[in-house]
């Protein structure tokens, strides 16, 4: 009897980084590549760590690539990968003290930008919400230089589920607001969740029952940061305080 197999289920990521940050992370299996012959100019940099197990390598035109990626900015590569491993169960606060949660973030490169900040300042973990939010797909892991591959990242339904959830953990919850307490002068004590708003409308303020609203300080009051420099600036203040980074 010919057993069938088994559909492996994945997804496309592009670019040099992503790739590299794969297959150091070893979270996630790659399936496949595909890339130009002659090979990118950094594809030694995808040679020096791949596996013992073999990877498929199928050599085609630029042009195939930018339709499998959707862009033009594939760097030369694009690879199957299996399905992200977001983390299933609650952050533990002796674990995981320094998470950033992100509610409703609507560009995957804003979301990318910001997970690549998490990592380069020391967050323990993210969490992410579902519902009206960009999807951590390869437009973000590319955003994310692949470091995206390095984090704890838990998804929830919505913002009011992930703050009910770190409140009954015991995380300090600090709110990026207008009209919030000075965030340069915030005492910051782990463990502690920094909370980061949609780009247009920000985080609602009936959310503001669950912790403490911060506000970066600007030159005027009708302009704000981009939510990914705000969570930038907000995860190195904290980073560095706790000796992070």
């Amino acid at each position: 009897m010919v057993r069938k197999k088994k559909d492996v289920k994945g997804e496309l990521i592009y670019g040099i980084h992503p790739v590299v940050e794969v297959l150091k992370a070893k979270r996630r299996k790659i399936i496949s590549i595909y890339t130009t012959k002659p090979v990118p100019k950094q594809w030694r940099e995808i040679e020096k760590e791949m596996p013992k197990y073999p990877i498929p390598i199928q050599y085609v035109s630029r042009d195939v690539l930018a339709n499998m990626a959707g862009t033009t900015d594939h760097q030369g590569v694009v690879a199957w990968v299996q399905l992200f491993p977001f983390r299933k169960k609650a952050f533990e606060p002796e674990k995981q003290p320094f998470v950033i949660m992100l509610d409703s973030i609507k560009d995957p490169r804003n979301l990318g930008a910001i997970l690549r900040s998490a990592y380069c300042t020391g967050a323990s973990g993210v969490i992410m919400t579902t519902r009206n939010s960009a999807p951590l797909n390869a437009v973000a892991i590319k955003s994310s230089a692949g470091l995206a591959e390095h984090l704890e990242i838990q998804q929830v339904s919505s913002a009011q589920e992930g703050l009910q959830m770190l409140s009954q953990l015991k995380y300090g919850i600090y709110l990026a607001m207008l009209n919030g307490k000075d965030a340069t002068k915030q005492s910051y004590e782990t463990p502690l969740c920094i909370v980061i708003g949609n780009e247009a409308i920000g985080i609602s303020k009936s959310l503001s029952k669950f912790g403490t609203p911060i506000t970066l300080p600007q030159k005027t009051a009708d302009v704000s940061y981009n939510a990914s420099v705000a969570a930038g600036i907000l995860l190195f203040m904290i980073g560095t305080k706790h000796q992070l980074i």
